[in-house]
């Protein structure tokens, strides 16, 4: 049997849960068993690196540059975990590729600034690969400006100084990045198609995303274009870690 990959979850929505889990498999083309599924926040985490070939983080509502007055315990006890995993992760070069949550918790591990600078609504991004972007193996057969799914309320305003640039978008400046060979970050959503995206919309209607009456003109715009590329970072992920 091949060696899983292991799927880091910060969403407590079921079924926002459950479409992650399964967009994830989906697209690094493995089997749902083949991608576990550890909840961080409910208990306190330890994961064992050596059962798996490679990590990823998905996204939520958590967000990192809140007054840490204001964070609930589970916020708390994930970032905790997601920081002593990332100790390992990094220090090992671990193959590691967190979406969203994962740009902020890996920019600000590593010294990078994140903050609330640049926000993008929730719905479709235009983003661009760097030069090093185009030249990394993660991102081959990504066009150079593709579309992708994206929406969050933080970003990284301050790449860390030995991070690697990876892409960009006009409003947000840091859309991916690395630090070593092997980990990886993307502020888009690599394993969100429209399903997700309009599952997403549901399920954080109420999360200040955006405002509820607009969940049905956000579905119609992300509708409105194809968002086929950012999936194939996954499928480079899985081929270039999987065994």
């Amino acid at each position: 049997m091949s060696t899983p990959f292991l799927l880091l979850s910060i969403r407590a929505e079921p079924a926002a849960a459950d479409d992650e889990h399964a967009a994830f498999a989906r697209f690094l083309e493995v089997p749902l068993a083949g991608l576990h599924r550890v909840q961080l926040g409910d208990a306190p985490v330890t994961v064992d690196l050596d059962r798996y070939a490679g990590v990823v983080l998905g996204g939520g509502a958590f967000t990192t540059s809140d007054d840490p007055t204001t964070k609930t315990p589970a916020q708390v006890r994930a970032e905790t975990d997601v920081a002593t995993l990332l100790d390992e992760v990094v220090a090992r070069d671990f193959p590691f590729l967190g979406a969203c949550y994962g740009i902020g918790t890996l920019g600000g591990h590593q010294g990078g600034l994140v903050d609330k600078q640049h926000p993008e609504p929730v719905g479709p991004v235009s983003v661009e690969l760097t030069d090093a972007g185009a030249a990394d193996p993660l991102m081959a057969g990504l066009p150079r400006a593709f579309t992708a799914y994206g929406g969050h309320k933080e970003a990284l305003s301050r790449l860390p100084a030995h991070a690697v640039h990876l892409a960009t978008s006009a409003a947000c400046p840091v859309q991916a990045f690395k630090v070593g060979e092997n980990v990886y970050a993307t502020q888009f959503h690599p394993e969100l198609d429209l399903t997700g995206l309009c599952t997403r919309i549901d399920a954080y209607a109420t999360y200040g995303y955006f405002a509820p009456e607009d969940a049905q003109s956000l579905k119609d715009a992300g509708a409105a274009v194809d968002v086929s590329h950012p999936m194939t970072v996954l499928r480079n992920f899985a081929a270039r870690y999987g065994s």
